[in-house]
């Protein structure tokens, strides 16, 4: 578990996007000919949203997405629920990743690959150990996954927006919207695991 416990909350986003915005400072496509795009990649639809906050080389973050794959594809086939995956940058190398995340959604707008994507990232961060962007383009190259350049400077504040409305600043970090003036907080793979449970229970006895 990856934890950020001693600033003020406003320092952190700060902070968190300013590293984004150094780091993407240069891209590998000109800005003129990238995607603007203003939304966080998402998978599903519905009243309920799940938030998923998250760092590539945090252990327990791979380990609740491997386990929870299957519960959210259940989830998510309901047609009520939202999932969002918010990369959080604790690490110094989640920005390069994160970056890659972006341009892979973009590349499916329909969102089907996002698991798998997101599978490889945590494959490439913590079993390969890599840190240089060269590196991992081509890992993702053999991997066989596909990406889009955008403007991705236009999806950091909204990134870092997430993270402070919801204090983030431990991962993995799972919020789930039952309804505005509903929201549960799970810190944890444990209680990660938990809250998703209660919310396909949840769904459940709504069909009854």
């Amino acid at each position: 578990m990856l934890k950020i416990k001693r600033f003020p909350w406003l320092f952190i986003c700060v902070l968190g996007c300013l590293t984004l915005l150094l780091f993407f400072s240069g891209s590998v496509t000109p800005a003129s000919g990238q995607d603007l795009v203003r939304v966080i990649p998402s998978l599903g639809k519905g009243p309920y949203e799940v938030l998923i906050f998250a760092d590539y080389f945090c252990p327990p973050c791979r380990r609740i997405d491997t386990k929870a794959e299957a519960l959210l594809k259940e989830l998510v086939a309901t047609n009520k629920v939202k999932v969002v995956f918010v990369d959080v940058p604790f690490s110094r190398t989640t920005p390069l990743y994160a970056k890659y995340y972006l341009y892979a959604a973009n590349a499916d707008p329909g969102g089907s690959s996002l698991l798998h994507v997101r599978n490889k990232l945590f494959e490439a961060a913590q079993d390969k150990r890599i840190t240089e962007e060269n590196a991992l383009v081509v890992f993702l190259k053999e991997q066989k996954i596909p990406w889009k350049p955008m403007h991705e400077k236009a999806v950091f504040p909204l990134l870092n927006a997430m993270m402070k409305e919801h204090k983030v600043d431990q991962t993995p970090t799972c919020v789930i919207k039952y309804s505005p003036l509903e929201v549960k907080k799970y810190i944890g793979d444990i209680e990660i695991w938990y809250g998703l449970n209660q919310l396909r229970a949840h769904l459940a006895g709504a069909k009854k």
